[in-house]
C-alpha cells in the first residue's frame, strides 16, 4: 500500500478490514491536537480503538517543515518494547502498517492527560511512582547492564530517529539560548532573556549537555516524556507517543519528567510547590530503588563491581538535573510553551512565574555537579540565582 493521510472514512475501513472492529454501526473523529500526527477515536458501541497515523511534515510548521514516516514504526516498535518491561504503564498495541505509518492501539479515554487533570485540580497520588517505575524498567532492560553491549548495539539499529533527534536538538539545546526565529518570548521577559542569553557560563554547559544527548547511548528513551504524553487516574498510569524515541543518555527522559513537575506547580505556587516537590522525591526514590535492584539481579558482567551502581545513578542525577533545566527554560521562551504557564491569567504573576523558571533551569544547568545523592538535592540552595 502506498501512503495518503486518512480521513476519519479511511481509519473505519483499516481496522475493519483487520478484524478490529465488527460491521455493525461505527463512528470516527479525528481528535489529534498534536504537532505531528492525525489521531482517530474509532467507536462501535462500547468498543473504541486509537488508530494513530504519521504525518510527513510538522502540522505547528506545515509542509515546509518534512519528517521522515519511519516515526511511526520506531514509535509502535517503543511500545512493543516498553510494553516487555513495564506493561502497567503502556497502552496495548494491536497492529501497525510500515507503508501506511500508522498505529492501532487501545484506546485511554477512561484516564486524563496528566497536565490537563493537574491544570483541573486533579489528584494522581500514584503517578511519580509509576513513572519512576516505568523508567527504572524501561532504562535499565535496554541498556548495555541488561543486555550487553553486542546485543544493545544490534537493538539500538531499530531505533535510528534522526529528523526527531534533530528537532529536539534544536529547540531544547539550541534556539532557547539565542535569537532564534522559533523561540516565543513573552513581552516583559526581554531583560531576563537577555541576562540568559549573555550567559557563556551557562552556554558552555549546555553545549556539554547536547553532546551528551547526540553521542550517548546509554538506553532506549521516551525522548519526549512530560505530563502532556502521561495518561492517568488515580490508580493507573499509561505513557503514550514515544515517536521521539532513541537510543540516548539515561538522565534525559529523568530530566524531562522532573522539569514537568516543576511546571506543574506553578500555575499556583504557593499551594503546590510542595506537593511537586514530594512528587519529584517520590519519583527519584522509586527510580533508583527499582533501577539498584534490577541491576543486583540482572546485571550482567563485568558491570557488578562493587559500588558502580551507586556511580551510575549519581551520574543519572546529574544529567537529569542538566536536561531539566534545559527543559525548563526550552518550554518557557522556546516553541511549543506550556499551560502550565500559559493558563496563568495574571500577567504579573505569569511573568513572574516564567522568570523563576528561567533561573531555576540555568541554576541546575550551572550547579547539577554539586549533587552527587538526591540528599545534594534536597540541599540545593539556588536562592542566589532566583533572587538575581
Amino acid at each position: 500500500m502506498t501512503y495518503k493521510a486518512f480521513t476519519e472514512q479511511d481509519a473505519i475501513d483499516r481496522v475493519r478490514t483487520l478484524g478490529l472492529i465488527g460491521d455493525g454501526a461505527v463512528e470516527a473523529e479525528e481528535i489529534g491536537d498534536g504537532n505531528l500526527n492525525l489521531v482517530f477515536r474509532i467507536r462501535e458501541g462500547e468498543h473504541r480503538l486509537i488508530l494513530k497515523q504519521a504525518l510527513p511534515y510538522a502540522k505547528v510548521v506545515g509542509e515546509s517543515w518534512p519528517l521522515s514516516l519511519e516515526r511511526a514504526w520506531i514509535e509502535q516498535s517503543a511500545l512493543r518494547e516498553f510494553a516487555r518491561h513495564a506493561v502497567p504503564f503502556v497502552p496495548r498495541v494491536f497492529h501497525a502498517s510500515h507503508e501506511e505509518a500508522y498505529t492501532v492501539m487501545e484506546d485511554l479515554s477512561h484516564l486524563t492527560i496528566v497536565r490537563s487533570g493537574l491544570l483541573a485540580g486533579e489528584q494522581y497520588p500514584l503517578l511519580a511512582e509509576h513513572i519512576g517505575s516505568y523508567l527504572a524498567r524501561t532504562l535499565f532492560h535496554t541498556s548495555d547492564f541488561a543486555l550487553g553491549p553486542v546485543e544493545k548495539k544490534r537493538v539500538a539499529r531499530t531505533y535510528y530517529n534522526p529528523d526527531l533527534c534533530d528537532i529536539t536538538e534544536k529547540l531544547i539545546f539550541t534556539d532557547p539560548f539565542h535569537d532564534a526565529e522559533t523561540n516565543e518570548i513573552e513581552t516583559g521577559l526581554e531583560e531576563e532573556v537577555a541576562r540568559l542569553w549573555a550567559d557563556d557560563e551557562l552556554k558552555r554547559e549546555v553545549a556539554k549537555l547536547e553532546a551528551l544527548f547526540i553521542t550517548k547511548g546509554d538506553a532506549l528513551l521516551h525522548g519526549d516524556l512530560h505530563t502532556g504524553s502521561i495518561f492517568a487516574s488515580a490508580t493507573e498510569t499509561k505513557v503514550i507517543d514515544p515517536e521521539f524515541a532513541f537510543y540516548g543518555p539515561f538522565g534525559f527522559d529523568v530530566g524531562q519528567f522532573i522539569a514537568h513537575l516543576f511546571f506543574a506547580a506553578y500555575p499556583d505556587y504557593p499551594t503546590r510547590r510542595d506537593a511537586r516537590i514530594k512528587d519529584i522525591d517520590t519519583f527519584w526514590l522509586t527510580f533508583a530503588s527499582t533501577f539498584r535492584a534490577l541491576w543486583e539481579r540482572e546485571a550482567v558482567e563485568p558491570f557488578q563491581a562493587p559500588g558502580l551502581v551507586d556511580d551510575v545513578l549519581s551520574t543519572i542525577l546529574q544529567d537529569a538535573l542538566g536536561f531539566a533545566g534545559c527543559e525548563l527554560i526550552r518550554r518557557t521562551i522556546g516553541l511549543a510553551p506550556v499551560a502550565d504557564l500559559e493558563s496563568i491569567d495574571s500577567t504579573t504573576e505569569r511573568l513572574e512565574r516564567k522568570r523563576h523558571a528561567l533561573r531555576l533551569g540555568a541554576a541546575l544547568i550551572k550547579r547539577r555537579t554539586e549533587c552527587r545523592t538526591f540528599d545534594d538535592l534536597r540541599n540545593f540552595d539556588v536562592t542566589e540565582e532566583l533572587s538575581r
